[in-house]
């Protein structure tokens, strides 16, 4: 059973939540792509944690983890979080972590080249969360870096990494900073001695595990609204976030998913810049944005909000190519009245029900519809029956809107406040 778990907008929809709590009945729990440019809040009996890099299952005590070929590992980051789950109590194993071989290592001056590319760009910047993504995919596809299994070949990695260094300072000179070999080294021997034992052949193990009938859980970091080719371009992350890749960037392309779960918010959020049509200002979003407890669990960056955003999630739906959906944070709108939904964008002039993008999408304007509020603590709610109607009505209706089944609603943020739907 090969089921991918994965984000149907901009991501921050509780994906983090959603497999830490289907993951109880998974083997292995797997990260296929993306760095640690985005966060999986878990709250659960052992505390409340934000993972950036490591697979939300690492807390399924009964759970292999896996970081699949796709994803990009800054060496130091890794090691924070996995000293931060040690003080916390959970304890991490090669047995229990499994670091493909394959895995790109996300360099100190690919932080820096962010960084600096983001201030050259002034107000016209991408939003990028400052931590390396982009350059490193881009050095990835020129070829031009190191992977994870180079760590355990010491004898030549200082020679492949002098090339590389003396190629990516023809880069940073054109921001008046240079790399050194020896900083970079320095760094490498930091690390790679402790993460070592954690490197092996994923691909190996995955394809072992999927023929011996294991059931294997696929991690998606953000959601179809920021994959590279699909999403909201320029405005995107650097790699493929759809559940179509999960086996490629797992290490087992030759493998084909079973199933998909889609993640999606009960309301809109957003972070970082780019068109986000449904968007709401003023006091209204802020009153959402203080309910949702909406800041990013990366940057702390206040999130962007707004209503239920009817044409973006049936696109992301479609993309995701979703079997069901899991319905978060449906207790955050318990304040309103009426309930703010995106039906529609207006582009010149003309109302517009499907996704649209480049320029037309730039210039979208949201047609809001409202809903009746239910005006409850549903908080407590276990099934559906317990729900107040005008809660069912809003669930039913945008399983109609988005033509997709909804199986879970979160209640709460706690791993057990959620309920069940009767499909």
């Amino acid at each position: 059973m090969l089921t991918a778990v994965v984000g149907i907008n901009w991501g921050d929809e509780g994906k983090g939540r959603m497999v830490d709590l289907l993951s109880e009945g998974y083997d292995i729990i797997c990260r296929y792509q993306g760095g640690n440019n985005a966060g999986h809040t878990v709250i659960n009996d052992k505390g409340k944690f934000i993972l950036n890099l490591l697979p939300s299952g690492i807390l399924r005590d009964s759970a292999v983890n896996v970081m699949g070929a796709g994803m990009v590992i800054d060496l130091e980051h890794l090691m924070g979080e996995l000293e931060g789950l040690a003080a916390q109590g959970v304890e991490i194993t090669p047995e229990n972590l499994k670091i493909s071989d394959k895995a790109f290592i996300c360099m100190p001056y690919h932080r820096a080249q962010d960084i600096l590319e983001e201030e050259r760009l002034g107000d016209k910047k991408y939003g990028s969360t400052r931590r390396g993504i982009a350059p490193v995919y881009g050095d990835k596809y020129m070829k031009k870096g190191l992977r994870m299994g180079d760590l355990l070949h010491r004898d030549t990695i200082e020679e492949k990494l002098r090339e590389i260094v003396e190629w990516k300072n023809i880069t940073l000179k054109g921001y008046d900073s240079v790399a050194e070999i020896s900083d970079v080294m320095a760094w490498i021997e930091q690390y790679s001695d402790k993460l070592a034992p954690y490197i092996t052949n994923v691909t190996e193990f995955l394809l072992t595990s999927a023929n011996d009938g294991k059931k294997i859980m696929f991690e998606a970091q953000l959601g179809a609204l920021r994959d590279i080719d699909f999403g909201i371009y320029p405005y995107t992350t650097s790699s493929q976030t759809l559940a179509a890749y999960a086996p490629i960037g797992a290490g087992i392309p030759g493998k084909k998913l079973d199933y998909v779960m889609g993640v999606i918010k009960a309301y809109s959020s957003c972070v970082g810049e780019g068109p986000f049509t449904a968007e709401l200002f003023g006091e209204e979003a802020e009153a959402l944005r203080a309910a949702g407890r909406e800041y990013g669990a990366a940057t702390g960056r206040p999130r962007r909000v707004g209503g239920f955003d009817i044409p973006a999630s049936r696109y992301g739906i479609q993309m995701q190519g979703a079997n069901e959906l899991a319905l978060t944070k449906l207790d955050v709108l318990s304040y309103f009245n009426e309930i703010p939904v995106c039906a529609a964008y207006e582009v010149d002039g003309k109302r517009v029900c499907d996704f649209p993008s480049g320029d037309e999408l730039l210039k979208a304007k949201p047609v809001y519809e409202y809903l009746p509020g239910f005006k409850a603590d549903i908080s407590k709610c276990r099934s559906m029956e317990e729900l107040p109607p005008a809660a069912l009505d809003y669930i039913r209706y945008i399983e109609k809107v988005v033509d997709c089944p909804i199986k879970y609603v979160s209640v709460g943020a706690e791993r057990n406040d959620y309920l069940v739907m009767n499909l």
